[in-house]
């Protein structure tokens, strides 16, 4: 492996350059799938991002600005692991980038919206989320998002950001055989984003009402656990890359959505919140891990969701780029240095080991990323 090149793009702050990490690799499906992910990839989304900067700060209302920049600024690699779809076979790797940074950046900005704007109100949080089935249905009338906010003149930032996302969903040849999976997972999502953004003394309730619903589709999973799924884009970024071949079958979409939704998902949203316990404790933030009875047991559910999602890749048209994924997401997540904080260090070790040596390679791999500033 080798530290080499120099990338330069546009911030709002000018001209910057940043180490990037290129992998001296024979183009095997993993590391071919990673070296494309870093060189290609990394830089286009880059670029998007730097685009809807540029518009949101010239918002007229301070606050949806600031909360745009803020959500962009932090939440960065959302939109950088989402887009490793863009590299899914048959798909238009720049255009497929372009509606997953796009749909990425109003989940993120949706969710500074409800949970850092000082703002705490049902009907106004399922409005704002209107944009994202609006998102994903390219022929229905917009609605108007922040109808019940108290903040509004963003200069269209979020308009302009289900436009985009519309105009990539209307190229995919094959969207009917999605559409409804699709738009079952983003309900799902605004769902969730709805009542865990609630009031502490209703939120729990709410979202032990609203899983309970759905547990016995979906047995051997606990509420929190199917919460967590419903909170992951990848889903529906999965859905989006298939939807590109023109031969897509019904009986491979629904192979992927049953790999998907609660496996991948609830592994994905699992990791996010199993490396943020701490963080999530000091700002009173809800955390789907602390309902586990301790490490111990979240290290036995992560594996058993790393164990499902893995067991359920072979039936499916591309196998090897699914793994990928799974493996990536354990790499990427157990190499912040937040999952080696206290005992979470042998609780990631553990998780780690019990992956394969390939996750291991990847997680040396994003370590590397990181010292680079690339992740």
């Amino acid at each position: 492996m080798l530290l080499s090149s120099v990338y330069f793009g546009d911030t709002t702050d000018g001209l910057y350059c940043r180490e990037v990490l290129i992998i001296e690799a024979s183009y095997k499906k993993g590391l071919g799938l990673i070296y494309d992910f870093v060189g290609k990839v990394f830089p286009e989304v880059d670029r998007q991002l730097n685009r809807w900067i540029n518009l949101c700060i010239q918002a007229e209302d301070h606050e949806l600005s600031e909360q745009a920049l803020s959500s962009i600024r932090f939440k960065k690699f959302h939109a950088q692991g989402g887009s490793a779809y863009a590299l899914y076979p048959k798909v238009n790797c720049f255009n497929a980038i372009d509606f997953i940074v796009s749909f990425q950046t109003i989940s993120d900005y949706l969710d500074n919206l409800c949970d850092r704007a000082g703002v705490c109100d049902e009907y106004s949080f399922r409005q704002l989320h209107l944009s994202m089935l609006d998102a994903i249905e390219p022929d229905t009338e917009k609605n108007d998002y922040y109808l019940l906010y108290p903040y509004k003149n963003d200069n269209s930032y979020l308009e302009s950001l289900v436009d985009e996302c519309r105009s990539r969903i209307k190229e995919l040849p094959s969207y009917r055989l999605v559409k409804n999976y699709i738009k079952n997972y983003v309900q799902l999502y605004c769902d969730l984003q709805t009542y865990k953004h609630l009031s502490l003394d209703k939120r729990e309730r709410r979202l032990i009402s609203w899983a309970a619903k759905q547990l016995e589709h979906y047995p051997g999973i606990s509420c929190w656990e199917f919460s967590a799924a419903s909170g992951s884009t990848l889903g529906v970024f999965a859905l989006y890359a298939a939807a590109c071949d023109p031969d897509l079958t019904s009986n491979e979409v629904a192979t992927i959505d049953a790999l998907y939704f609660p496996w991948i998902c609830g592994l994905h949203i699992l990791l996010d919140y199993y490396i943020d316990a701490q963080e999530d404790l000091q700002m009173g933030d809800l955390n789907f891990t602390y309902y586990y009875e301790n490490l111990k047991q979240c290290e036995d559910r992560l594996l058993f969701f790393v164990e499902q999602s893995l067991s359920r890749c072979s039936g499916l048209k591309y196998p090897g780029f699914h793994m990928t994924v799974i493996k990536g997401l354990l790499a990427m997540y157990l190499s912040d240095p937040k999952a080696s904080m206290g005992m979470n260090r042998l609780a990631s070790r553990n998780i780690l080991r019990s992956s394969g040596k390939k996750t291991e390679m990847y997680y040396n791999i994003c370590r590397l990323l990181r010292l680079a500033g690339a992740l």
